[in-house]
């Protein structure tokens, strides 16, 4: 197995979980916070996406799916184009509200597509490439490409585990 196809599988499993973790929510649901100043998961499947997005087009030179495919004016939050949520506050986290399911796993599933479609264009000596030269060491391909998917996995983690929260508290 190829190293880029190893990354194609893991960015397949986050679909699957974005999918399962959103799946059946109303917008309560999705957007509840199980405690004061936690994310919900509306929260955290919009910023593990954008955070795909964002990496994902800045190392391969695209463009974000999010201004592309205006997702950013379907979601309409009011948050700067570029915002990602990083370093949130309890009240920006409260900015990103959603009325479906279907708004959140839209955005992913093109987000997705467009991370496979850069994935199976991948070579070995394309992994080896620095496209972030701010750190110490500079940061390869292959490194941002296995932070991102690191981190997204541990995000759609914390929506399921907040999904089970939110469904025990209506049972």
């Amino acid at each position: 197995m190829l190293a880029k196809d190893i990354l194609i599988e893991g960015y397949g499993r986050i679909q699957e979980k974005v999918h399962a973790a959103v799946e059946g929510l109303d917008p309560d649901g999705l957007n509840a916070r199980p405690a004061a100043g936690a994310n919900s998961v509306a929260w955290l499947v919009w910023h593990l996406t954008r955070v795909q997005d964002d990496h994902v087009a800045d190392a391969f030179g695209l463009d974000q799916v999010w201004l592309s495919g205006e997702w950013e004016k379907r979601f309409g939050l009011g948050l700067p184009r570029d915002d990602t949520g990083y370093g949130h506050s309890s009240a920006k986290v409260a900015k990103v509200r959603v009325d479906s399911a279907g708004l959140l796993t839209g955005y992913y599933d093109a987000v997705h597509e467009q991370t496979l479609r850069a994935l199976r264009s991948l070579t070995a000596q394309d992994l080896e490439r620095v496209v972030d030269d701010s750190w110490d060491p500079p940061v390869t391909l292959a490194v941002r490409l296995v932070s991102v998917l690191s981190d997204d996995l541990q995000h759609v983690g914390q929506a399921a585990y907040v999904r089970g929260l939110v469904r025990s508290a209506d049972a």
